[in-house]
């Protein structure tokens, strides 16, 4: 594993908030759309990916002359979606973190479709984060420390069938080794009161959605 970060920034929703985010350390993918908003926004895409179907011929030669390096796919024979593409090919270069912005939108499919993709980055090693303007999610499957930041929220839903042992330290609402199964929502809008608060687990997979209300 490597210290870079990789920011993937791909066709959701965008908006200011992404400048806020982006360092010059970070290697930038865009994926798609989210390559010309890159562009628009003043940076360079150190590469470009997708099958590019959401963007003019116009945008397009405007994205490959902009971008470091550039990969187009065939829009109806592939695999993957723009962003699942994207994220395999961050996967490969093993970083410390992964960053997916612009991850969610109107499309609920996709969306949902990419925060299943935090559980292949977890089964992978890698610490991956979907961030929007009022919510920052990832997947857990251990004891894990929150930061409060800026969030005034913070929900546990269960990704897999079931998860036991859930004690919360630090928490509005406390558990003590509860256990979530699919379509329970007690895990709904608790309040982090401590700057920083425990998630103890004994096994699952724990969505943790911090978000702003």
């Amino acid at each position: 594993m490597n210290n870079q970060r990789i920011i993937i920034v791909t066709g959701g929703t965008l908006g200011d908030w992404v400048q806020e985010i982006i360092t010059p350390d970070d290697l930038l993918v865009g994926s798609d759309r989210g390559a010309l908003y890159l562009i628009q926004i003043g940076y360079q895409p150190d590469i470009a990916m997708g099958d590019f179907d959401s963007v003019t011929a116009d945008e397009l030669a405007l994205i490959r002359v902009k971008s470091k390096a550039f990969i187009d796919v065939d829009p109806i024979n592939k695999d993957w979606t723009d962003t699942e593409m994207a994220f395999n090919w961050a996967l490969e270069r093993k970083p410390r973190e992964i960053l997916l912005l612009g991850a969610l939108g109107t499309r609920f499919d996709h969306s949902l479709a990419n925060v299943h993709l935090l559980r292949k980055g977890l089964a992978q090693g890698a610490n991956c984060v979907i961030i929007d303007a009022n919510n920052q999610i990832r997947v857990i499957n251990a004891s894990t420390r929150v930061k409060r930041g800026n969030y005034t929220h913070l929900s546990l839903l269960p990704l897999s069938l079931e998860v036991t042992g859930i004690t919360l330290h630090g928490f509005q609402y406390p558990l003590h080794e509860a256990t979530l199964e699919i379509g329970m929502s007690l895990g709904i809008s608790n309040v982090l009161q401590a700057p920083e608060g425990l998630i103890e687990l004994r096994s699952g997979l724990l969505l943790v959605v911090q978000s702003k209300d």
